[in-house]
Protein backbone atom coordinates (compact mmCIF):
# COMPACT_ATOMS: atom_id res chain seq x y z
CA UNK A 1 0.00 0.00 0.00
CA UNK A 2 1.14 3.50 -1.16
CA UNK A 3 0.03 6.18 0.44
CA UNK A 4 -1.26 9.41 -1.84
CA UNK A 5 0.21 11.76 0.24
CA UNK A 6 2.72 10.76 2.17
CA UNK A 7 4.27 13.27 5.07
CA UNK A 8 7.74 11.81 6.54
CA UNK A 9 9.12 14.93 7.48
CA UNK A 10 7.34 15.71 10.46
CA UNK A 11 9.11 14.28 13.65
CA UNK A 12 7.50 12.16 16.28
CA UNK A 13 6.52 15.50 18.39
CA UNK A 14 4.96 16.61 15.31
CA UNK A 15 2.72 13.88 14.75
CA UNK A 16 1.73 13.81 18.63
CA UNK A 17 0.50 17.72 18.19
CA UNK A 18 -1.12 17.13 14.94
CA UNK A 19 -3.12 14.28 16.81
CA UNK A 20 -4.17 16.61 19.42
CA UNK A 21 -5.68 13.27 21.08
CA UNK A 22 -7.18 10.46 20.19
CA UNK A 23 -10.11 11.30 19.34
CA UNK A 24 -8.89 13.31 16.35
CA UNK A 25 -6.25 10.66 14.88
CA UNK A 26 -8.73 9.54 12.58
CA UNK A 27 -8.13 12.45 11.33
CA UNK A 28 -4.55 11.99 10.73
CA UNK A 29 -2.94 11.41 7.46
CA UNK A 30 -2.42 7.83 7.18
CA UNK A 31 1.42 7.91 6.87
CA UNK A 32 1.43 9.60 10.61
CA UNK A 33 -0.86 7.20 12.07
CA UNK A 34 1.37 4.98 10.41
CA UNK A 35 4.57 6.30 12.29
CA UNK A 36 3.02 7.28 15.25
CA UNK A 37 2.15 3.87 15.74
CA UNK A 38 5.44 1.98 14.46
CA UNK A 39 7.83 4.16 16.56
CA UNK A 40 5.64 4.34 19.76
CA UNK A 41 5.54 0.06 19.88
CA UNK A 42 8.83 -0.51 18.78
CA UNK A 43 10.72 1.96 21.35
CA UNK A 44 9.37 0.13 24.39
CA UNK A 45 10.52 -2.88 22.43
CA UNK A 46 14.51 -1.32 21.82
CA UNK A 47 13.75 0.26 25.41
CA UNK A 48 13.54 -2.83 27.42
CA UNK A 49 16.44 -3.96 25.81
CA UNK A 50 18.74 -1.86 27.57
CA UNK A 51 16.63 -0.61 30.18
CA UNK A 52 17.06 -3.42 33.10
CA UNK A 53 20.98 -3.62 32.56
CA UNK A 54 21.37 -1.16 35.32
CA UNK A 55 18.44 -2.30 37.44
CA UNK A 56 20.23 -5.98 37.67
CA UNK A 57 22.42 -5.34 41.02
CA UNK A 58 18.91 -3.89 42.45
CA UNK A 59 16.82 -7.05 41.35
CA UNK A 60 19.95 -9.44 42.64
CA UNK A 61 19.52 -8.11 45.92
CA UNK A 62 15.70 -8.21 46.13
CA UNK A 63 14.95 -11.65 44.66
CA UNK A 64 18.72 -13.23 44.43
CA UNK A 65 21.06 -14.66 41.90
CA UNK A 66 24.22 -14.36 40.68
CA UNK A 67 25.75 -13.15 37.24
CA UNK A 68 24.72 -16.06 35.39
CA UNK A 69 21.44 -14.92 36.97
CA UNK A 70 21.66 -11.63 35.61
CA UNK A 71 22.68 -12.59 32.18
CA UNK A 72 19.66 -14.81 31.69
CA UNK A 73 17.73 -11.56 32.61
CA UNK A 74 19.08 -10.11 29.71
CA UNK A 75 19.05 -13.49 27.34
CA UNK A 76 16.03 -14.33 28.32
CA UNK A 77 14.41 -12.02 26.33
CA UNK A 78 17.46 -11.41 23.54
CA UNK A 79 16.58 -15.75 23.43
CA UNK A 80 12.92 -15.40 23.04
CA UNK A 81 13.45 -12.33 20.46
CA UNK A 82 16.06 -14.07 18.19
CA UNK A 83 14.07 -17.15 18.38
CA UNK A 84 10.74 -15.96 17.42
CA UNK A 85 11.46 -12.84 15.15
CA UNK A 86 12.16 -15.01 11.88
CA UNK A 87 8.46 -16.77 11.98
CA UNK A 88 7.18 -13.46 13.38
CA UNK A 89 7.98 -11.62 10.27
CA UNK A 90 6.85 -14.65 7.92
CA UNK A 91 3.12 -14.06 10.12
CA UNK A 92 3.46 -10.67 9.75
CA UNK A 93 3.26 -10.75 5.73
CA UNK A 94 1.15 -14.04 5.73
CA UNK A 95 -1.43 -12.34 8.25
CA UNK A 96 -1.22 -8.84 7.83
CA UNK A 97 0.89 -6.30 9.92
CA UNK A 98 -1.88 -5.17 12.32
CA UNK A 99 -3.38 -8.03 13.15
CA UNK A 100 0.50 -9.70 14.06
CA UNK A 101 1.17 -6.28 15.83
CA UNK A 102 -1.83 -6.38 18.44
CA UNK A 103 -0.64 -10.13 19.17
CA UNK A 104 2.77 -9.10 19.67
CA UNK A 105 1.45 -5.96 22.34
CA UNK A 106 -0.71 -8.03 24.16
CA UNK A 107 2.15 -10.58 24.67
CA UNK A 108 4.54 -8.26 25.78
CA UNK A 109 2.13 -6.31 27.92
CA UNK A 110 1.44 -9.69 29.44
CA UNK A 111 5.11 -10.66 30.29
CA UNK A 112 5.35 -7.10 31.59
CA UNK A 113 3.24 -8.02 34.04
CA UNK A 114 4.50 -11.06 35.13
CA UNK A 115 8.08 -9.59 35.35
CA UNK A 116 6.58 -6.93 37.37
CA UNK A 117 5.57 -8.99 40.02
CA UNK A 118 7.87 -11.73 40.02
CA UNK A 119 9.64 -13.01 43.64
CA UNK A 120 12.13 -15.47 41.86
CA UNK A 121 14.78 -15.14 39.11
CA UNK A 122 13.15 -17.88 37.60
CA UNK A 123 9.20 -15.77 36.96
CA UNK A 124 11.33 -12.96 36.15
CA UNK A 125 13.04 -14.92 33.19
CA UNK A 126 9.99 -16.08 32.67
CA UNK A 127 8.00 -12.78 31.90
CA UNK A 128 11.23 -11.72 30.48
CA UNK A 129 10.80 -14.27 27.56
CA UNK A 130 6.94 -13.57 27.15
CA UNK A 131 8.16 -10.22 26.91
CA UNK A 132 10.54 -11.33 24.04
CA UNK A 133 8.06 -13.34 21.95
CA UNK A 134 5.59 -10.69 21.91
CA UNK A 135 8.69 -8.07 20.80
CA UNK A 136 9.39 -10.70 18.13
CA UNK A 137 6.45 -9.61 15.81
CA UNK A 138 6.34 -5.76 17.13
CA UNK A 139 9.65 -4.34 15.16
CA UNK A 140 9.36 -6.02 11.93
CA UNK A 141 6.07 -5.73 11.69
CA UNK A 142 6.67 -1.78 12.34
CA UNK A 143 9.33 -1.39 9.86
CA UNK A 144 7.30 -3.73 6.99
CA UNK A 145 4.02 -0.88 8.03
CA UNK A 146 6.36 1.50 7.11
CA UNK A 147 8.04 0.38 4.22
CA UNK A 148 5.04 -0.58 2.19
CA UNK A 149 3.21 2.88 3.02
CA UNK A 150 5.85 5.23 1.78
CA UNK A 151 7.08 5.53 -1.49
CA UNK A 152 10.40 5.61 -2.51
CA UNK A 153 11.33 9.26 -2.66
CA UNK A 154 10.28 8.99 0.96
CA UNK A 155 11.36 5.98 2.68
CA UNK A 156 14.59 6.63 3.89
CA UNK A 157 13.65 10.17 5.72
CA UNK A 158 11.03 8.14 7.19
CA UNK A 159 12.93 4.76 8.31
CA UNK A 160 15.52 8.00 9.48
CA UNK A 161 12.70 9.52 11.47
CA UNK A 162 11.80 5.20 13.00
CA UNK A 163 15.45 4.74 13.86
CA UNK A 164 15.94 8.52 15.55
CA UNK A 165 13.49 7.51 18.34
CA UNK A 166 13.81 3.72 18.35
CA UNK A 167 17.94 3.84 18.69
CA UNK A 168 17.21 7.04 21.29
CA UNK A 169 15.01 4.85 23.29
CA UNK A 170 17.73 2.12 23.06
CA UNK A 171 20.03 4.57 23.91
CA UNK A 172 17.50 6.06 26.88
CA UNK A 173 17.28 2.47 28.68
CA UNK A 174 20.04 2.82 31.05
CA UNK A 175 19.88 6.30 32.19
CA UNK A 176 15.37 5.57 32.48
CA UNK A 177 16.31 2.46 34.52
CA UNK A 178 18.71 4.11 36.90
CA UNK A 179 16.35 6.26 37.43
CA UNK A 180 13.80 4.28 37.94
CA UNK A 181 15.82 2.16 40.29
CA UNK A 182 16.94 5.11 42.42
CA UNK A 183 13.52 6.43 43.10
CA UNK A 184 11.20 3.74 42.94
CA UNK A 185 11.82 -0.04 42.34
CA UNK A 186 13.35 -2.17 39.86
CA UNK A 187 10.03 -3.24 39.18
CA UNK A 188 8.49 -0.24 38.19
CA UNK A 189 10.54 -0.70 34.89
CA UNK A 190 8.22 -3.67 33.41
CA UNK A 191 5.20 -1.37 34.62
CA UNK A 192 5.81 1.42 33.19
CA UNK A 193 6.88 -0.69 30.01
CA UNK A 194 3.17 -2.37 30.03
CA UNK A 195 1.39 1.29 29.49
CA UNK A 196 2.10 2.06 26.24
CA UNK A 197 1.59 -1.35 24.62
CA UNK A 198 -2.11 -0.73 25.88
CA UNK A 199 -1.76 2.69 24.24
CA UNK A 200 -0.22 1.37 21.25
CA UNK A 201 -2.61 -1.51 21.17
CA UNK A 202 -5.97 1.08 20.79
CA UNK A 203 -4.18 2.92 18.13
CA UNK A 204 -3.90 -0.05 15.39
CA UNK A 205 -7.31 0.58 15.19
CA UNK A 206 -6.59 4.14 13.83
CA UNK A 207 -4.52 2.49 10.96
CA UNK A 208 -5.86 2.15 7.43
CA UNK A 209 -5.95 -1.85 6.77
CA UNK A 210 -2.87 -3.25 5.05
CA UNK A 211 -3.60 -6.22 2.00
CA UNK A 212 -4.69 -8.93 2.91
CA UNK A 213 -2.98 -12.72 3.42
CA UNK A 214 -0.98 -14.02 0.89
CA UNK A 215 -2.10 -17.86 0.00
CA UNK A 216 1.13 -18.98 -1.27
CA UNK A 217 2.52 -18.14 2.13
CA UNK A 218 3.79 -20.85 4.62
CA UNK A 219 5.36 -20.75 8.41
CA UNK A 220 8.17 -22.97 8.56
CA UNK A 221 7.67 -24.63 12.14
CA UNK A 222 10.30 -27.07 11.36
CA UNK A 223 12.80 -24.22 11.12
CA UNK A 224 11.35 -22.43 14.14
CA UNK A 225 11.71 -24.96 15.93
CA UNK A 226 15.44 -26.09 15.02
CA UNK A 227 16.11 -22.18 15.65
CA UNK A 228 15.09 -22.05 18.83
CA UNK A 229 16.65 -25.29 19.91
CA UNK A 230 19.76 -24.10 18.59
CA UNK A 231 20.19 -20.64 20.37
CA UNK A 232 18.88 -22.58 23.30
CA UNK A 233 21.05 -25.34 23.55
CA UNK A 234 24.12 -23.35 22.43
CA UNK A 235 23.58 -20.01 25.06
CA UNK A 236 22.41 -22.32 27.82
CA UNK A 237 25.83 -23.74 27.58
CA UNK A 238 27.68 -20.51 27.06
CA UNK A 239 26.09 -18.93 30.22
CA UNK A 240 26.00 -22.15 32.55
CA UNK A 241 29.54 -23.27 32.00
CA UNK A 242 30.77 -20.07 34.30
CA UNK A 243 28.69 -22.25 36.98
CA UNK A 244 28.91 -25.30 36.34
CA UNK A 245 32.26 -25.83 34.28
CA UNK A 246 32.65 -27.02 30.48
CA UNK A 247 33.19 -30.78 31.70
CA UNK A 248 29.58 -30.53 33.19
CA UNK A 249 28.06 -33.51 31.41
CA UNK A 250 24.51 -31.19 30.76
CA UNK A 251 27.03 -28.49 29.56
CA UNK A 252 28.32 -30.82 27.09
CA UNK A 253 24.86 -32.24 26.03
CA UNK A 254 23.34 -28.63 25.59
CA UNK A 255 26.39 -27.56 23.27
CA UNK A 256 25.76 -30.53 21.40
CA UNK A 257 21.94 -30.09 20.97
CA UNK A 258 22.94 -26.42 20.44
CA UNK A 259 25.35 -26.59 17.66
CA UNK A 260 23.56 -30.23 16.27
CA UNK A 261 20.14 -28.27 15.63
CA UNK A 262 21.82 -24.56 14.17
CA UNK A 263 23.31 -27.18 11.76
CA UNK A 264 20.58 -29.10 11.18
CA UNK A 265 18.71 -25.65 10.64
CA UNK A 266 20.92 -24.66 8.28
CA UNK A 267 20.63 -28.11 6.14
CA UNK A 268 16.94 -27.83 6.43
CA UNK A 269 16.49 -23.92 5.12
CA UNK A 270 18.45 -25.62 2.35
CA UNK A 271 15.78 -27.96 0.98
CA UNK A 272 12.43 -26.74 2.63
CA UNK A 273 9.22 -26.07 0.08
CA UNK A 274 8.89 -23.01 2.37
CA UNK A 275 12.03 -21.77 4.25
CA UNK A 276 11.89 -19.24 7.63
CA UNK A 277 15.37 -17.93 5.92
CA UNK A 278 14.94 -17.75 2.21
CA UNK A 279 18.83 -18.29 1.39
CA UNK A 280 18.12 -16.81 -1.78
CA UNK A 281 18.03 -13.21 0.20
CA UNK A 282 21.62 -13.66 0.74
CA UNK A 283 22.58 -14.04 -3.05
CA UNK A 284 22.01 -9.59 -3.04
CA UNK A 285 25.26 -8.33 -1.74
CA UNK A 286 24.28 -5.89 0.23
CA UNK A 287 22.05 -7.82 1.99
CA UNK A 288 24.38 -10.10 2.88
CA UNK A 289 26.43 -7.27 4.05
CA UNK A 290 23.92 -5.31 6.15
CA UNK A 291 23.28 -8.53 8.07
CA UNK A 292 27.28 -9.32 8.37
CA UNK A 293 27.90 -5.85 9.43
CA UNK A 294 24.53 -6.19 11.84
CA UNK A 295 25.59 -9.04 14.11
CA UNK A 296 29.19 -7.41 14.83
CA UNK A 297 27.83 -4.15 15.70
CA UNK A 298 25.11 -5.24 18.07
CA UNK A 299 27.52 -7.85 19.93
CA UNK A 300 29.95 -5.09 20.35
CA UNK A 301 27.54 -2.40 21.63
CA UNK A 302 25.24 -4.81 23.57
CA UNK A 303 28.97 -6.16 25.09
CA UNK A 304 30.16 -3.24 25.65
CA UNK A 305 27.30 -1.87 27.10
CA UNK A 306 26.51 -4.20 29.35
CA UNK A 307 29.78 -4.45 30.73
CA UNK A 308 29.99 -0.60 31.36
CA UNK A 309 26.63 -0.28 33.08
CA UNK A 310 27.86 -3.01 35.86
CA UNK A 311 31.23 -1.87 36.19
CA UNK A 312 30.27 1.31 37.10
CA UNK A 313 27.92 0.07 40.01
CA UNK A 314 29.39 -2.98 41.42
CA UNK A 315 32.95 -1.97 41.23
CA UNK A 316 33.51 1.46 40.74
CA UNK A 317 30.70 2.05 43.20
CA UNK A 318 28.30 4.26 41.17
CA UNK A 319 24.72 4.68 41.86
CA UNK A 320 22.24 3.62 38.66
CA UNK A 321 20.95 7.14 38.40
CA UNK A 322 24.68 8.60 38.13
CA UNK A 323 25.63 5.42 35.58
CA UNK A 324 22.68 6.07 33.34
CA UNK A 325 23.61 9.94 32.73
CA UNK A 326 26.77 8.91 31.15
CA UNK A 327 24.58 7.32 28.41
CA UNK A 328 23.04 10.22 27.44
CA UNK A 329 25.03 11.36 24.49
CA UNK A 330 23.48 8.05 22.77
CA UNK A 331 20.13 9.37 22.73
CA UNK A 332 20.97 13.11 22.23
CA UNK A 333 23.02 12.05 19.20
CA UNK A 334 20.53 9.95 17.98
CA UNK A 335 17.30 12.62 18.21
CA UNK A 336 19.88 15.40 16.79
CA UNK A 337 21.27 13.85 13.66
CA UNK A 338 19.78 9.92 13.03
CA UNK A 339 17.18 11.61 10.28
CA UNK A 340 19.83 13.83 8.93
CA UNK A 341 22.15 10.69 8.83
CA UNK A 342 19.68 8.74 6.22
CA UNK A 343 18.77 11.35 4.47
CA UNK A 344 22.88 12.16 3.80
CA UNK A 345 23.43 8.30 3.28
CA UNK A 346 20.67 8.07 -0.02
CA UNK A 347 21.99 10.76 -1.22
CA UNK A 348 25.68 10.05 -1.17
CA UNK A 349 25.49 6.76 -0.62
CA UNK A 350 25.66 4.31 2.81
CA UNK A 351 29.04 2.88 2.27
CA UNK A 352 31.27 5.35 3.61
CA UNK A 353 29.21 5.96 6.71
CA UNK A 354 29.14 2.01 7.56
CA UNK A 355 32.73 2.18 7.47
CA UNK A 356 33.58 4.99 9.74
CA UNK A 357 30.87 4.62 12.03
CA UNK A 358 31.68 1.29 13.43
CA UNK A 359 35.17 2.31 13.25
CA UNK A 360 34.67 5.47 15.17
CA UNK A 361 32.53 3.60 17.83
CA UNK A 362 35.41 1.01 18.28
CA UNK A 363 37.81 3.99 19.41
CA UNK A 364 35.18 4.84 21.78
CA UNK A 365 34.99 1.72 23.56
CA UNK A 366 38.69 1.91 23.60
CA UNK A 367 39.09 4.93 25.32
CA UNK A 368 37.36 3.70 28.45
CA UNK A 369 39.71 1.88 30.67
CA UNK A 370 40.44 1.76 34.89
CA UNK A 371 42.66 4.69 35.55
CA UNK A 372 45.79 4.23 37.56
CA UNK A 373 45.29 7.58 39.38
CA UNK A 374 41.86 6.52 40.67
CA UNK A 375 38.57 5.88 38.00
CA UNK A 376 36.30 8.86 37.37
CA UNK A 377 33.29 8.63 35.32
CA UNK A 378 33.48 11.80 33.79
CA UNK A 379 37.50 11.53 32.45
CA UNK A 380 37.40 8.22 32.13
CA UNK A 381 34.02 7.45 30.45
CA UNK A 382 32.29 10.30 29.22
CA UNK A 383 34.89 10.99 26.10
CA UNK A 384 34.44 6.88 24.87
CA UNK A 385 30.94 7.50 25.16
CA UNK A 386 30.91 10.93 23.24
CA UNK A 387 32.64 8.81 20.25
CA UNK A 388 30.74 5.70 20.58
CA UNK A 389 27.61 7.76 20.28
CA UNK A 390 28.63 9.51 17.36
CA UNK A 391 29.72 5.88 15.83
CA UNK A 392 26.60 4.45 16.08
CA UNK A 393 24.45 7.24 15.09
CA UNK A 394 26.78 7.05 11.41
CA UNK A 395 26.04 3.76 11.57
CA UNK A 396 22.85 2.37 12.80
CA UNK A 397 20.62 4.30 9.87
CA UNK A 398 22.14 3.52 6.89
CA UNK A 399 22.60 0.19 8.48
CA UNK A 400 18.92 -0.51 8.46
CA UNK A 401 18.03 1.31 5.23
CA UNK A 402 20.55 -0.76 3.23
CA UNK A 403 19.01 -3.64 4.60
CA UNK A 404 15.28 -3.06 3.51
CA UNK A 405 16.08 -1.14 0.43
CA UNK A 406 18.24 -4.10 -1.03
CA UNK A 407 14.94 -6.72 -1.44
CA UNK A 408 11.47 -6.06 -2.65
CA UNK A 409 8.80 -4.16 -0.67
CA UNK A 410 6.73 -7.36 -0.59
CA UNK A 411 9.32 -8.80 1.23
CA UNK A 412 10.57 -6.29 3.75
CA UNK A 413 8.71 -8.02 6.20
CA UNK A 414 11.09 -11.17 6.15
CA UNK A 415 14.23 -9.01 5.26
CA UNK A 416 13.69 -6.42 8.57
CA UNK A 417 12.84 -9.87 10.47
CA UNK A 418 16.25 -12.04 9.54
CA UNK A 419 18.01 -8.30 10.40
CA UNK A 420 16.38 -8.26 13.66
CA UNK A 421 17.20 -11.93 14.16
CA UNK A 422 21.01 -11.27 13.62
CA UNK A 423 21.59 -8.46 15.76
CA UNK A 424 19.13 -10.12 18.49
CA UNK A 425 21.44 -12.72 18.05
CA UNK A 426 24.66 -11.44 18.00
CA UNK A 427 23.58 -9.48 21.38
CA UNK A 428 22.19 -12.67 22.83
CA UNK A 429 25.61 -14.51 22.35
CA UNK A 430 27.50 -11.83 23.26
CA UNK A 431 25.94 -11.21 27.00
CA UNK A 432 26.50 -14.98 27.28
CA UNK A 433 30.17 -14.49 26.59
CA UNK A 434 30.36 -11.87 29.48
CA UNK A 435 30.70 -14.01 32.25
CA UNK A 436 33.49 -16.46 30.17
CA UNK A 437 35.65 -13.60 29.58
CA UNK A 438 35.05 -11.45 32.60
CA UNK A 439 35.87 -15.56 33.89
CA UNK A 440 33.07 -15.16 36.48
CA UNK A 441 33.61 -11.78 38.09
CA UNK A 442 34.05 -8.23 37.46
CA UNK A 443 36.88 -6.64 37.93
CA UNK A 444 39.64 -3.86 36.11
CA UNK A 445 41.05 -6.34 34.36
CA UNK A 446 38.40 -8.32 32.90
CA UNK A 447 36.43 -5.00 32.43
CA UNK A 448 39.39 -4.16 30.14
CA UNK A 449 38.88 -7.30 28.58
CA UNK A 450 35.18 -7.14 27.71
CA UNK A 451 35.97 -3.31 26.43
CA UNK A 452 38.80 -4.58 23.91
CA UNK A 453 36.36 -7.53 22.46
CA UNK A 454 33.41 -5.40 21.68
CA UNK A 455 36.22 -2.88 20.39
CA UNK A 456 37.14 -5.70 17.90
CA UNK A 457 33.90 -6.35 17.04
CA UNK A 458 33.49 -2.91 16.00
CA UNK A 459 36.44 -3.08 13.90
CA UNK A 460 35.33 -6.47 12.26
CA UNK A 461 32.02 -4.89 10.83
CA UNK A 462 33.81 -1.59 9.46
CA UNK A 463 35.60 -4.12 7.54
CA UNK A 464 33.52 -5.68 6.77
CA UNK A 465 31.48 -2.47 5.21
CA UNK A 466 34.15 -1.76 3.25
CA UNK A 467 34.67 -5.14 1.13
CA UNK A 468 30.54 -6.60 1.27
CA UNK A 469 28.29 -3.07 0.89
CA UNK A 470 28.09 -1.39 -2.55
CA UNK A 471 26.95 2.23 -2.95
CA UNK A 472 23.84 1.49 -5.60
CA UNK A 473 24.57 4.05 -8.88
CA UNK A 474 22.26 6.68 -10.18
CA UNK A 475 20.68 4.47 -12.64
CA UNK A 476 19.86 2.14 -9.60
CA UNK A 477 18.56 4.01 -6.51
CA UNK A 478 18.54 2.82 -3.05
CA UNK A 479 15.04 0.87 -2.84
CA UNK A 480 15.54 -2.26 -4.13
CA UNK A 481 17.02 -5.21 -5.69
CA UNK A 482 15.59 -7.87 -7.54
CA UNK A 483 14.77 -10.98 -5.89
CA UNK A 484 14.98 -14.51 -7.42
CA UNK A 485 11.71 -16.17 -8.46
CA UNK A 486 12.35 -18.87 -6.09
CA UNK A 487 12.86 -15.89 -3.69
CA UNK A 488 9.59 -14.49 -4.66
CA UNK A 489 7.59 -17.49 -3.71
CA UNK A 490 8.54 -18.96 -0.94
CA UNK A 491 8.39 -14.87 0.90
CA UNK A 492 5.39 -13.02 0.25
Amino acid sequence: MIAAQPSPGIGFAGFVRKAGSLVKLRDVAPTTRVMLVAIMVSMVVFLDGTVVNLALPATERDIGGGMCSQQWVVDGYLLAVAATVLPGGAISDLFGRIPVMRFGLTAFGAGSVLAATAGTPAMLITGRLVQGLGGAFLVPGSLALINSTFDGADRPAAIGSWTAWTATAFALGPLLGGLTVDFLSWRWIYVLSAIPMAIGFALTFWLRSTPGPSERARVDVAGAALSAAGLAGTVYALIESGRHGWNHPVIKGALAVGVAALLAFVAWERRAPHPMVPLGLFAIRNFTGANLVTAFVYGGTTMGSLAIALYLQEVAGYSATASGLITLPSPIMSLLFARGVGVMAARIGPRIFLMTGPALAGLGLLLIHPAAHGFHVVTDVLPGRILLAVGMVLAITPLTAVNLFSVKSAHSGIAAAIQNATGRTSALIAVACVGLIAAGTLTDASFTRLLQVSAVLFFIAAVISGIAIRNPSVAEPLTAEPVSDGVAAAVP
